[in-house]
């Protein structure tokens, strides 16, 4: 249950972005969905293959290189995710960001209510 909980908070901070941000478009709650779980799953398989492949940027950039990684994995999902796209790198950057800090600040309340 928790895991469904987390995919539809993504799932709504994909829209809420969308919205926002005018180099990223989805065409709907169902796409926002698909995206929430394509992120998960490309997290869960291909993050690590990449973090591994770039260690030694990652070392040398002191972790600074795992912001491009979840830009490369945000790129991903676009190919993925057919009514889902992303106008380029750096749009894919803010949006991994902005995602990554919504889904924090979320999830940490989430955990609050459960106390």
């Amino acid at each position: 249950m928790k895991f469904i909980i987390k995919l539809l908070i993504t799932a709504l901070l994909v829209v809420l972005l969308s919205k926002l941000l005018p180099g990223v478009s989805t065409d709907g709650y169902l796409s926002a969905i698909l995206v929430a779980i394509s992120l998960s799953l490309l997290n869960f398989i291909v993050r690590p293959i990449l973090v591994i492949l770039t260690l030694p940027v990652t070392i040398i950039t002191l972790g600074i290189f795992l912001l491009v990684i979840n830009a490369i994995i945000i790129l991903l999902a676009d190919w993925l995710v057919s009514g889902f796209e992303v106008d380029g790198l750096l749009w894919a950057f803010i949006f991994s960001l902005l995602l990554a800090i919504g889904r924090s600040i979320l999830f940490q309340l989430l955990e609050k209510d459960k106390d």
